[in-house]
């Protein structure tokens, strides 16, 4: 059965490819696909920025899905694992739109909240 939760990981697996698309939307002049690797090299600003939170969505991801995993085979109750997943992706996605308007410290602080997330789901699996 697909929990929220479980649809939170899909977002989740999105998430990168989104913030991808942007980078290269926004730097269409840049684009080189007989070297693509360079691509990160020649960008500045909104798609700079766009990059790194593509990056940084995919370095999140599988603590969060893992989280999310062990919650739901510790049999945690499904309604706290439901909202942390659900507070985790918004919280992310609060995280790219600072990451995009280049608000660092609230990025920051989205950071430490999804993070408390992931660490919520692992405190319920364990009080499970």
């Amino acid at each position: 059965m697909m929990t929220t939760a479980n649809w939170c990981v899909f977002a989740a697996i999105l998430m990168p490819y989104v913030c991808f698309g942007i980078a290269r939307n926004r730097a269409r002049a840049l684009r080189d696909n007989r070297n693509p690797r360079d691509f990160p090299n020649r960008i500045q600003g909104l798609p700079k920025r766009a990059w790194d939170a593509h990056l940084n969505a995919f370095e999140s991801l599988p603590g969060f899905a893992a989280a999310v995993i062990i919650a739901q085979l510790a049999r945690a109750p499904q309604i706290w694992v439901d909202a942390l997943a659900l507070m985790w992706v918004l919280v992310r996605a609060a995280y790219v739109a600072f990451y995009l308007t280049d608000r660092s410290t609230l990025r920051t602080s989205a950071q430490f909240a999804s993070l408390a997330c992931v660490l919520g789901l692992f405190v319920v699996a364990g009080s499970a």
